[in-house]
């Protein structure tokens, strides 16, 4: 049995993806480029025993103040990638006991871990080492069926409105990335609107560099009016699975641009051979009005789930009590980690 805290570089990182079922979020380059985003240094655990393997990319984060750090899953759905199945409940209870002594040892306190909604894992065993918490649903479009059949899965008030979209002349194209730098003024127009956190600011240098790591795995598509740019998708390709990445449309009165995106990138990604288009939750992982938009889509359902583990309970309880002495330390379950919540 062997465990570690390997950085990108280390060939035991894609060892364990060639033998595991994966997605992107697991490689070493979105690792990289993720950490990139917030000043984080980019990390995987990675476990082994009896010739099977585990991996969980991570994001390593100074707690300021202190020597210590705590960890976070990159953006998207990454969870634990291995080629154990998820009956196979030694190896996994093995595996997440040694996440937790790994991560103490390397001075890391907590651990925030978004799952995969595909991917298995027993969470009944993961939530012995920590708490597994259920946020909501995530949906996804089934692209094996007929395109003709999508449509009628589609509900009613999108297909009304992809219709309008395409009788005002809206079209889209595919990989004309010479348009991203139009597309991430409309993007960032959208995120002051909601006022967004500024972690979602994806700049029009972050998503080039993240082409340019993943090469054809990455798409982008835009929707144009005449030749103005008023809505775009960035989504990956990976195994058969298609996953959106950032994606907004410019508002105004009678544009539909976005129900357009969704239903041209679905027949695109159809048409490549890919099997599923994974469109995520709503914000959190709750079901809120983002998810209810996406909901309808697809009848496609995923359970989303976050695993939070205390790696060094004394130094957690530590920060506890300075940061946050009116929480419950014993509550994993609101907002995690407490002590970065004001």
């Amino acid at each position: 049995m062997k465990a570690a805290l390997l950085d990108p570089g280390d060939p035991r990182w894609s060892e364990a993806l060639e033998k595991a079922g994966h997605d992107i979020y697991h490689l070493p380059r979105y690792v990289v480029l993720d950490a990139a985003l917030t000043g984080s240094t980019p990390a995987a655990f990675w476990f082994e025993a009896g010739g099977q393997h585990l991996l969980v990319p991570l994001i390593m984060r100074d707690i300021p103040g202190t020597g210590w750090r705590d960890a976070a899953s990159p953006y998207g759905y990454p969870g634990p990638a291995s080629q154990a199945a998820a009956e196979d409940t030694d190896f996994w209870d093995q595996a997440c006991a040694a996440f937790g002594r790994t991560l103490a040892a390397e001075g890391v306190v907590t651990a925030f871990v978004r799952m995969h909604p595909m991917l298995p894992a027993p969470l009944d065993v993961m939530a012995r080492h920590g708490a597994m918490v259920l946020h909501g649903e995530t949906v996804s479009m089934d692209l094996t069926i007929s395109v003709e059949q999508m449509w009628s899965l589609t509900r009613s008030d999108h297909r009304n409105h992809i219709n309008r979209a395409r009788r005002a002349g809206t079209r889209v194209l595919f990989d004309e990335w010479d348009r991203l730098g139009e597309w991430v003024e409309c993007y960032h127009d959208n995120m002051r609107r909601v006022g967004a956190n500024e972690f979602y600011f994806f700049t029009r240098e972050h998503l080039e560099a993240m082409r340019d790591a993943v090469g054809e795995r990455m798409h982008f598509a835009c929707a144009l009016e005449g030749d103005e740019v008023v809505g775009g998708n960035t989504f990956f390709e990976y195994d058969g699975i298609a996953t959106g990445y950032v994606s907004s449309t410019r508002r105004a009165k009678n544009r539909y641009a976005d129900e357009l995106l969704y239903d041209e990138v679905r027949r695109f990604c159809k048409n490549r051979g890919n099997t599923l288009f994974h469109l995520g939750g709503g914000k959190g992982g709750q079901n809120d009005s983002l998810f209810t938009y996406k909901a309808g889509f697809s009848p496609q359902r995923h359970a989303f789930h976050t695993w939070r583990v205390v790696a060094d309970p004394e130094a957690y309880r530590s920060l506890m009590t300075e940061r946050r002495p009116d929480a419950d330390p014993g509550d994993l379950t609101a907002a995690f980690p407490p002590y970065r919540q004001e």
